[in-house]
């Protein structure tokens, strides 16, 4: 006989998809703060600077881009990655509380 998913595995599930939302809101706001500061980048005329934990650095403009467009990148790909989990999970949920559903009746 097939094992029928409990109310607590369909919390679980919709517990990761808690955090998996919180996470990608953290790369969202991180990637609009990057987008800005490549936006900003474009507009400075002369030296630039970066911050790495708590000291200031002077920096070269094309390679602080370049930087700033890789992390863009990475951010890009884990907000679609986390988007994907979210999906499957969201699918998993529905599927869980339809047999509870079912199991009830």
């Amino acid at each position: 006989m097939e094992k029928r998913p409990s109310v607590e595995e369909l919390q679980m599930i919709e517990q990761a998809v808690q955090n998996l939302s919180l996470q990608k809101q953290l790369f969202q706001v991180e990637l609009s703060e990057t987008d800005s500061a490549i936006e900003n980048l474009k507009d400075v005329k002369g030296e630039v600077y970066k911050i790495v934990g708590n000291l200031m650095f002077k920096a070269e403009k094309e390679p602080l881009k370049k930087e700033l467009e890789r992390k863009k990148q990475l951010l890009d790909m884990r907000i679609k990655a986390i988007e994907k989990q979210e999906e499957e999970l969201n699918k998993k949920s529905l599927k869980t509380r339809e047999e509870i559903i079912k199991g009830e009746k």
